[in-house]
């Protein structure tokens, strides 16, 4: 369980897509399966460090985690097809960036950003259940932004 300090909200949205609407191809396994630009606004004062997580609850086997960061510099952007932190494993062992790739039907992808006090002192062998744990106490602020996608073939059967 997270423990925040400060209540506070990031406001977390993308120019690629709006709130609950669709991702663009682009940043799917059809597409280039590059990450979309994020931008984070109404960071609070103290903020060290940024810490990212992406998932999909929709997934058949249960949540999929697509990317994990931390450590990404308190900057209001995310750019496209960038990693300005250390990244961890994501459900496919990985460390980076895996797009949208639901086997079937609509997914929601949730980016969760969270603003910390701290940076972390962690392994690249971290994954999201580590994360979370690590950013037990140092945060400060939240933010989320969801998207949507629907494989639009059925040429890879992933998550």
């Amino acid at each position: 369980m997270l423990t925040i300090i400060a209540n506070s909200t990031l406001s977390v949205h993308s120019p690629s897509f709006i709130y609950n609407g669709p991702i663009p191809l682009k940043y799917t396994c059809e597409g280039e399966n590059i990450n979309p630009e994020i931008d984070i606004a109404e960071l609070p004062e103290d903020t060290k460090s940024l810490a990212l997580i992406l998932d999909d609850p929709d997934a058949p086997n249960g949540t999929f985690v697509h990317w994990v960061m931390w450590n990404i510099p308190p900057g209001k952007v995310v750019h496209e097809n960038s990693s300005p932190g250390i990244e961890g494993k994501n459900g496919k062992m990985e460390n980076r960036y895996q797009g949208p790739c639901p086997p079937s039907g609509i997914h929601h992808y949730h980016f969760h950003i969270y603003a910390l006090d701290a940076e972390l002192n962690l392994q690249p062998t971290t994954d999201k259940e580590k994360l979370i744990k690590a950013m037990n106490g140092h945060i400060l602020g939240t933010g989320e932004l969801i998207g949507t996608y629907t494989k639009q073939s059925n040429t890879v059967l992933e998550h």
